[in-house]
């Protein structure tokens, strides 16, 4: 796990430490079971303080995002208790979901293109891992 700033102790009053393995594990599930397109992992643990696991991921609609953001939402929240910023929600062109350990990207396929954070933050061919292979 990457060494963050600390928070103040009463952010973390009542806070359950969390597996980052099993919350990454977790978003890449539940994009898989709401058929997200095109899902990247990039590994930022070692290479930024943000977070641990960037994952990127695109719906065919605004519509689709916008489910698929809430979905995820409410799965991380019943699975670890905490519930993640949103940003982004009510167009759904592009969603940012901050988990603390895992932040997800979800995008129409085109503001994807135009925005292009794959490039932006990979940081070789070797570090991005498509979801599907790993």
């Amino acid at each position: 796990m990457t060494e963050r700033p600390a928070e103040p102790a009463a952010a973390n009053a009542g806070r359950t430490p969390i597996d980052v393995e099993d919350l990454h594990r977790l978003v890449l599930k539940s994009l898989d079971d709401d058929q997200a397109v095109d899902v990247v992992s990039i590994p930022l643990a070692g290479k930024s303080n943000i977070a641990d696991h960037m994952v990127i991921a695109s719906g065919r609609s605004s519509r689709q995002v916008a489910s698929m953001a809430a979905k995820v939402a409410d799965r991380i929240k019943d699975s670890v208790g905490r519930t993640p910023r949103i940003e982004g929600l009510p167009a759904a062109d592009w969603v940012l979901i901050d988990a603390d350990d895992v932040i997800i990207h979800l995008f129409r396929p085109e503001v994807r293109t135009f925005y292009n954070l794959e490039r932006m933050w990979a940081f070789g061919d070797s570090d991005r891992t498509a979801a599907a292979g790993g």
